[in-house]
């Protein structure tokens, strides 16, 4: 339990939030002037904005004063990268190393404020009724086939972050289609959040019935923050795989290595 909020946390709640206030909403203007622009010259493909959203998930981590490592290098060329979902942070952290388009559940494009985000910065939606399956496999297709990085949570939801659920093969299944480029890829990416010293290892984690502001509120007036660990793990070639259900397994193996790897790492003593 957190003790009552003081004068000081409400300072430094100030002193973060508005500036992060400030540089999203006013990156975001500039993204929807340029889009103008871009939109008709380019229509779906994007050479210019989601540098300005790059630009706004680095500064973020700068402002929060959360420390953002990252081993490995993002994928170039066509495919997706897939994440275990620990929190809302996510977005940043991920957004911040590489140029790639979220694909996200249609709940979040109703959400206030976030879903008019998402929706700015090409998130792509997908229902989760199995009606709909075909018509959502064929706008992942689409965006795929126009050069998009997409980035998907195949565990279908966040966690504490101290594990990583297994992998819906459901979600895999765009990337088999005869349409798309030979060698298309996907690569795993590990996330791993570590707490402020004395804090709750699960600090970061926003899973479950947890509120967004409140969990936002708790850590903008963190007085000394963590660190979030991004392991891009090498990419896997889809040519090279059975099916859907293969890839999602051997996906989700690499990311389950990849954050225990890293927690057993915190929990070492240091220079064993």
């Amino acid at each position: 339990m957190h003790a009552p909020a003081g004068a000081g946390d409400w300072l430094r709640v100030l002193r973060r939030g508005v500036p992060l206030l400030v540089v999203i909403f006013g990156c975001l203007a500039l993204l929807l002037i340029i889009r103008l622009v871009e939109r008709p010259l380019f229509e779906e493909n994007r050479p210019w904005t989601p540098s300005i959203t790059r630009f706004v998930c680095r500064t973020a981590f700068v402002l929060l004063g959360i420390r953002r490592v990252v081993h490995g290098e993002p994928m170039t060329g066509p495919g997706a990268q897939v994440s275990n979902h620990v929190s809302w942070l996510d977005i940043f952290a991920l957004n911040a190393s590489d140029l790639i388009y979220f694909v996200s559940k249609s709940e979040v494009a109703r959400w206030p404020g976030i879903g008019w985000l998402a929706r700015a910065t090409g998130t792509l939606f997908i229902d989760r009724n199995r009606n709909q399956a075909q018509e959502q496999a064929m706008q992942v297709e689409a965006r795929l086939a126009a050069g998009h990085r997409l980035l998907l949570f195949p565990e279908g939801t966040s966690t504490d972050g101290r594990r990583v659920l297994p992998f819906k093969p459901t979600l895999f299944q765009p990337f088999f289609s005869g349409s798309l480029p030979e060698d298309l890829r996907v690569q795993p990416v590990s996330l791993v959040y570590h707490a402020p010293e004395g804090e709750d290892a699960r600090f970061y984690g926003w899973w479950g019935d947890m509120d967004f502001g409140s969990h936002c509120l708790k850590v903008l007036r963190q007085k000394r923050q963590g660190s979030v660990e991004v392991q891009y793990h090498p990419p896997i070639a889809v040519a090279f795989v059975a099916g859907r259900k293969v890839l999602a397994a051997e996906c989700g193996a690499v990311v389950r290595r990849g954050v225990l790897s890293a927690l057993t790492a915190e929990t070492e003593p240091a220079g064993a």
